[in-house]
């Protein structure tokens, strides 16, 4: 059977989180309600690169599943917008490799956090960005973040709710930086825990107030204690940016 790769995107506002949940709006379901529709009633289960959290967005999500459909790539974008909901859309689509892995193949993503810098809300970025009204030290939180840089076990920076055992991560790039009236966190790595993102940018933006010092992030990291880092920034101001794979992403090549 043809195995399909699509590169999706996606407002989380509506959704509680991207994988399936009984009596629950989510992004998998979606996505299969709209494929089983093409495949005349035969389930087809989609796998992704990894699992997004309630009021989580995506620009770049990627996908994979298999059909015994015969359809061109550019007509099943057209096929799945058609029947897709308003809140997700189908950027890419391309004919996959028999083996390929959405989320196993993974080598890398780039997340980003998008902070408005504002003391009075903006109704229209309610749902897409995290209002902050406190002044930052932009220098101390960049300088925070180089201390995060390489492969450390990131225990401290992920949910008491993460399963996997394995906690040891590579980060690669945290950039900080305006653009459009917004402060921009950005991230690139091998792999995120569960609420890393979140809670890095938690603890960056006490380092910008001046509640923590730069300098402590080596302590934290070694101190394998979720309680000792800062709180998990809201899901509506995190973006799964872009996923990265081996044969087009040779930056990520070791």
């Amino acid at each position: 059977m043809p195995r399909i790769k699509c590169t999706i995107s996606y407002d989380g506002t509506g959704f509680s989180g991207y994988q399936v949940q009984p009596g629950k709006r989510t992004v998998q379901g979606e996505l299969e309600k709209a494929l089983e529709k093409l495949n005349k009633g035969t389930c087809i289960r989609v796998i992704a690169s990894g699992r997004t959290d309630a009021g989580v967005h995506a620009r770049g999500q990627v996908i994979h599943f298999d059909t015994k459909l015969e359809i061109e790539p550019s007509r099943w974008q057209i096929a799945l917008n058609s029947l897709l909901p308003d809140d997700i859309a189908v950027s890419s689509v391309e004919l996959a490799q028999p083996d390929f892995h959405a989320r196993f193949d993974a080598i890398g993503k780039e997340y980003r956090y998008f902070l408005l810098l504002a003391k009075h809300r903006d109704p229209f970025q309610r749902n897409y960005a995290y209002q902050f009204p406190y002044e930052l030290d932009y220098g101390a939180m960049r300088k925070a973040g180089r201390l995060l840089l390489g492969t450390h076990d990131f225990t401290s920076f992920c949910s008491a709710k993460t399963e996997v055992e394995d906690r040891v991560r590579t980060l690669r790039e945290i950039d900080i930086y305006e653009e459009n009236g917004l402060l921009v966190f950005r991230f690139t790595g091998d792999g995120f825990l569960y609420n890393m993102v979140r809670i890095l940018v938690g603890t960056l933006l006490e380092v910008g107030t001046g509640r923590r010092d730069a300098g402590s992030m080596q302590e934290l990291l070694e101190n394998l204690d979720r309680t000792r880092a800062g709180k998990t920034a809201p899901g509506h101001g995190l973006y799964l940016w872009k996923v990265f794979y081996e044969n087009k992403d040779p930056q990520f090549e070791n």
